[in-house]
């Protein structure tokens, strides 16, 4: 077998394993966990320090996200009708920029995608810190007494978080 056939094989055998890993994503139980979110504060996008207490009482959906993430972009719109629809009521939606270079970035990201929410800057202790995030998005609903209630790995329709979040409102 030429080396190029071995190329294209291993090239197409990658692509069905991701392919694999995102159906498997998508369709995945969301975890239910009853813990307490770990604590954290990071910078906002405007060099501000913003803590998960600042939070305190409100339903929380905590997003770890990135700008060349397809998947991470297609649910931020819901999260900004979310975010419209229910802070009034309680919500406070937060991303995690888990972009290299974020503060550079996702600034003008959020200026150009109209983005109503905090967008946080990651560091590697919260990632840890909330499991080790491996894959994107992974989004924490957290209620509003700290406790983490579920976490979805990969994308979700607005509907999932709608109905999380109004079960806790």
């Amino acid at each position: 077998m030429s080396k190029k056939a071995v190329i294209v094989i291993g090239v197409l055998v990658s692509i069905a394993i991701l392919i694999l890993v995102w159906v498997n994503a998508m369709h995945r139980v969301p975890e239910v966990i009853y813990k307490q979110a770990p604590k954290f504060s990071l910078s906002d996008i405007n060099g501000n320090m913003v803590s998960l207490s600042d939070f305190k009482g409100k339903v929380v959906i905590l997003d770890f996200w990135a700008t060349w993430c397809p998947p991470c972009i297609a649910e931020i719109p819901h999260f900004i009708e979310l975010q419209d629809e229910y802070k009034n009521k309680g919500l406070e939606v937060v991303g995690i920029s888990v972009d290299w270079n974020g503060e550079r970035i996702v600034p003008l990201f959020a200026e150009e995608n109209n983005v109503n929410y905090t967008l946080l800057l990651q560091d590697d202790e919260v990632t840890d810190l909330y499991g080790g995030i491996i894959s994107i998005p992974t989004t924490f609903v957290i209620d509003r007494d700290g406790n983490i209630r579920k976490r979805y790995m990969g994308y979700r329709d607005k509907e999932v978080f709608e109905n999380d979040i109004k079960e806790l409102l």
